[in-house]
């Protein structure tokens, strides 16, 4: 960094400031000659009606929010890549049925305008998307699923889990060193410092899911891709339903050959014969 007598100072930083904005969910506070609600224009209003859009999808599909950190376009590529290849499963066997069934869509968006979108979208409690939000700053993705089936739920948050493994904590001591190679002395006063590529490693959080209008925090989404297919709930709640008008018809089955006729005759006889003793005395 150049000083006013055009030398370089020897404790220059070459650091870049990136600002990080938190989703709101409560209205801006409205600025004097400002109109609200506010009108969006240009790139911002394709941004807030594709925003509008992917929300519509979740009255059938769920959505859910994820927290990124520190991913460059080659590591989202991959991890692009990763959620295609757990859903190819999937995409094969409705091929296979004839079903026209959608890839899921991983879509980076701009939280400001995100939050704007989530708060104008009808019969959505905003205190539960705040709860699963809260209020985290940095950069924000949603991914788009196709259909709500739990195991395909359950494929992809497990292929995102191997994408991505769970960052390792700083211990006290790299803390430590970092804070101390920021506050040293140059090696080299007077020159210039070599700009170094940081080493990024991507961090990614799934906060939550909002499907029907419903909010999922992450143990309610594990408990969901727990469950069994559809069509494995349908059958059992179909047996449930059945059970009882089956047993009444083995029952009926059973009286009409006589069973039931002659299981009530030694009942009544076995009465009779407990009373005659009591009659004689």
């Amino acid at each position: 960094m150049l000083s006013k007598s055009g030398f370089i100072r020897p404790n220059a930083s070459f650091k870049t400031t990136t600002r990080f904005y938190a989703i709101l969910l409560k209205p801006g506070r409205t600025l004097p000659g400002k109109k609200y609600p506010r009108v969006f224009h240009d790139k911002k209003l394709f941004q807030y009606n594709w925003y509008t859009r992917i929300l519509n999808t979740t009255d059938r599909a769920p959505l859910i929010f994820l927290h990124r950190d520190d991913f460059s376009a080659n590591r989202l590529k991959k991890l692009r890549r990763d959620i295609q290849a757990a859903s190819q499963k999937f995409l094969k066997k409705a091929e296979e049925t004839g079903e026209t069934i959608e890839a899921p869509t991983l879509t980076i968006v701009r939280s400001s305008i995100f939050g704007v979108a989530l708060r104008e979208y009808p019969n959505l409690n905003l205190k539960d998307v705040e709860k699963m939000v809260d209020g985290v700053r940095g950069g924000y993705a949603v991914l788009s699923l196709p259909v709500l089936d739990p195991p395909f739920l359950n494929a992809v948050l497990r292929a995102m889990d191997r994408s991505v493994p769970p960052r390792p904590q700083k211990t006290a001591e790299e803390i430590a060193k970092e804070l101390a190679e920021k506050s040293a002395d140059p090696a080299q006063p007077g020159r210039r410092m070599k700009r170094q590529r940081a080493v990024l490693i991507p961090d990614l959080k799934v906060m939550g899911a909002l499907v029907e209008g419903k909010v999922l925090l992450p143990a309610r989404m594990q408990e969901v891709s727990k469950l069994p297919t559809l069509d494995t709930l349908r059958a059992q709640i179909v047996g449930l339903l059945t059970a009882p008008s089956a047993q009444l018809a083995a029952v009926l089955n059973q009286a009409s050959g006589g069973q039931l006729a002659r299981t009530l005759e030694g009942f009544k006889k076995a009465l009779e014969d407990g009373e005659a003793p009591e009659k004689a005395l």
